[in-house]
Parts: structure tokens; sequence; C-alpha cells
């Protein structure tokens, strides 16, 4: 009979330590590159973003994500490059543009 309270106590400790995930938009960490959303557009599961930067604009493709012209991004530097990357969806081709799997508005 302990045996089995134990069991169920562990069951019951283990998923109260799932974490939910956040969104890609409102995360609170702040990473290597930032920069002033230039643009922005939705296609299919990605948003497209062109950031300004030191180095000139950049474009990078997250998870949909809400964010709008002259918010202020930061997003890690450990994304997928990609040269002559052509969207089928926004039938558009971006000379280089980075994949990154994660982003964060910076909250004014």
């Amino acid at each position: 009979m302990k045996f089995i309270f134990s069991l169920l106590a562990l069951f019951v400790l283990a998923g109260t330590a799932v974490v939910a995930p956040q969104s890609n938009a409102f995360a609170s960490t702040a990473f290597a590159n930032k920069g002033k959303v230039l643009d922005t557009m939705d296609a299919s599961i990605y948003t497209y973003i062109q950031v300004g930067s030191d180095k000139g604009p950049v474009w990078i493709a997250t998870t949909t994500t809400k964010v709008a012209r002259g918010d202020t991004v930061s997003y890690p530097d450990d994304g997928v490059v990609m040269h002559n990357f052509t969207s089928k969806s926004l039938n558009r081709k971006f000379d280089k543009i980075i994949f990154v799997d994660k982003m964060s508005v910076i909250k004014k």
C-alpha cells in the first residue's frame, strides 16, 4: 500500500514540473542580436521580419509571431543562414535570410 502511495506521489510531483512553453514574441530573454523591425509579413507557418542592424538590414524568419513595424526585437546568432532562398508562399526570393527558432520583442 505504501508503494502505491509513493508511486502516486511521484507522478503528482513529476506532473507539477512540466512548464508551459512561452510564445516567441513575448519571451523575456534578450539575445545577442537586436534591432528595429523595418518590415514584417506572415506566410504559412512563418513570420518574415526585416530587422535594422549595424551591418544593414537583415531578414529573419521564425514561427508565426505577432510583431509590428517599429518594434525592437532580439534574436540569437545561432540561426540557420540561407542564401538565395525562395519563399513559395510569398513568391519572393531573399538574397540572405536567417531562420531562428526563437526571438523576442523588447518591451518599452
